[in-house]
């Protein structure tokens, strides 16, 4: 929500006005010297947007305020040519409204621009998260990274690396948007206060590593004829892909890394299809590059990849995972439910290529049970059990 300076404002006292953390004012108006503001300039309030009320017989700036919860001096940071003494029946004027409820609608077929949109809603409501494209899909499309926190600790999560695996990206979208409710509003989840996560930890999101995939899965085969065409035949003249996993080029997005690369790719098919081909050489997939490129730049201390399903924690490689892998793997089991396994039959995975390289904890999280995709009538389940892992994955 935009304010206009008024004098006597300063960041601390937006944050007593408004009730929202001073970090967080100070991180949604990262471009703004706090020492140097001037009468009429525009800040960023998180947490709050604004409607339009229509001024009545008998209103008062005071009454509309009381109505609002919300003090007398709200209304003249987002009204500033307000002159109470001038009030006019059929006058509009903008009133704060604090968010409590979530914009992310999870539970529903959701492809890359019901993702876009909520992310653009995010990032309108709550300044003090930023995004970024880290690439392009094979098709053009940008593939964005979330960040939230200015911490040392810098953790990252990322979902939809298989395409028919998409119900990942609507649960991690809920605990964003779950996790900037509980910053603004001051809530705790699950007993937890989330300042001191925010404070502690620097969290990198990617929700969507495959969009084109996603879309395949949900939306069917793209409009364009040579794109439609060959899709189909590498799905075997089928125009059903629920069972793809793989990227519009038919290569699996999570057999692209160089972690015993070959090892898989000699067990694995060779040509493209719905899964499990691994390329014909590691990280030549845009996607693929993408992440690697992401996860050299940002340094992680730890890295999350959510996928479907079997209600398992994978936290090992070829041993050379650090001691406090499995600490990590028996904690994210506690608050979850799910088994922690050392290793898999299964190689040139982000998690495996992860924990060769920088010998740091990383962890595939196989979400939910049954045949994927996996139905939205498990969301809600879903999302309490795997809540505690993500949360588990700031704070240890």
């Amino acid at each position: 929500m935009d304010i206009y300076v008024r004098p006597g404002v300063t960041f601390w006292y937006l944050s007593q006005v408004f009730s929202i953390p001073l970090r967080l004012i100070i991180d949604s108006n990262r471009n703004v010297n706090p020492q140097l503001l001037t009468i009429g300039q525009t800040l960023r309030v998180p947490g709050y947007v604004t409607y339009n009320y229509q001024i009545r017989s008998g209103d008062t700036l005071w009454q509309i305020a009381q109505r609002n919860n919300l003090p007398v001096d709200t209304l003249f940071l987002v009204n500033p040519d307000l002159n109470p003494n001038r009030l006019q029946i059929g006058q509009v004027i903008r009133v704060p409204r604090r968010v409590t409820w979530r914009f992310v609608n999870g539970k529903q077929n959701y492809d890359y621009n019901t993702m876009m949109n909520d992310l653009w809603t995010l990032v309108a409501v709550y300044p003090f998260i930023q995004m970024e494209s880290i690439g392009n899909s094979v098709l053009g499309l940008n593939i964005p990274e979330v960040v939230i926190g200015k911490g040392s600790k810098h953790v990252h999560y990322n979902a939809s690396f298989h395409a028919n695996e998409w119900i990942t990206t609507p649960i991690l979208m809920t605990f964003l948007n779950d996790y900037l409710l509980s910053l603004t509003n001051q809530n705790s989840i699950r007993g937890l206060s989330s300042l001191p996560l925010y404070i502690q930890t620097f969290l990198s999101i990617v929700p969507m590593v495959n969009p084109d995939g996603v879309n395949l899965v949900i939306n069917g085969a793209p409009q364009n004829a040579s794109w439609r065409d060959q899709v189909i035949e590498w799905n075997n003249g089928n125009s059903d892909f629920s069972n793809w996993k793989a990227n519009i080029n038919g290569v699996d997005l999570n057999d692209q890394f160089p972690a015993k690369w070959e090892e898989e790719r000699a067990r694995n098919p060779k040509t493209p299809g719905p899964r499990d081909y691994g390329g014909e050489a590691p990280l030549t997939q845009p996607e693929a590059i993408a992440m690697a490129d992401l996860t050299r730049r940002r340094d992680f201390s730890r890295v999350l990849a959510f996928h479907t399903q079997g209600e398992v924690i994978y936290w090992g490689f070829e041993n050379l995972e650090p001691p406090e892998s499995e600490t990590m793997a028996n904690e994210f089991s506690r608050v979850s439910g799910y088994q922690p396994v050392k290793t898999l039959e299964s190689y040139a995975g982000y998690k495996d290529w992860f924990i060769q390289d920088w010998r740091r904890p990383g962890f595939t999280i196989e979400i939910g049970s049954g045949t994927n995709p996996l139905p939205l009538s498990q969301f809600d389940g879903i999302y309490d059990d795997v809540l505690g892992i993500f949360l588990a994955g700031l704070y240890l």
